[in-house]
This record gives C-alpha cells, structure tokens and sequence, in this order.
C-alpha cells in the first residue's frame, strides 16, 4: 500500500508493531537513514527474499528506498511471502523531510 510522506509518518508514529525497513544499498544507507530502519538491500536478488522470510509476519512493515520505486516492488514481494502489512513511502528517502540519521 502507497502511503504519502504524511499518512506513513503518522501512522508509524501510532503503530505499536511497527518496523521500519530500508531496500536501499549500503551505499545509499551511509548518507542517511531513518531511525532504527534495518536494512535489507533489495539488490540482492534471492539474498533478498530469505531475509524477508525470517522477518516476523506479523509486524507492519514501514518500506522505503531511495524514490519508491524499489520500496514498492519490496512491498509487492513481501505481500507474496505472506507479510499483510508492507507499506511503501511514496517519494522515498530523497523526499523525506522528518528524522534523519547519518
């Protein structure tokens, strides 16, 4: 599910099983991530989905790279492997305007 900036701030913000996972590379990750975002780069093919798989189904899952493009293919394969609630931040990184860490 597309979330703008906005809805997917404050719906983590109120989200009690929330995890937030960034797709971007380890390049991309060392100019800044969101806080207490695991990483787990799309990139790397089947490498990508076993992480996914050991990941807790039951979390909500708050996604995002560097445009959304990756994010929402991440998403799109995580509704796959059984994970519900993947929601893709629209825009990505690049456009995000809350907390960030470096």
């Amino acid at each position: 599910m597309n979330l703008t900036q906005q809805e997917w701030a404050s719906q983590l913000a109120e989200d009690k099983n929330a995890i937030i996972l960034d797709v971007r590379t380890p390049e991309e990750c060392a100019e800044g991530i969101i806080p207490n975002a695991i990483n787990i780069d799309i990139f790397k093919g089947q490498g990508f989905v076993y992480a996914v798989q050991e990941l807790d189904a039951s979390k909500n899952f708050y996604v995002y790279c560097k445009a959304g493009g990756r994010s929402a293919q991440a998403c799109s394969m995580m509704n796959e492997l059984g994970i519900e609630n993947a929601y893709n931040l629209m825009g990505g990184f690049m456009n995000w305007e809350g907390e960030k860490t470096v």
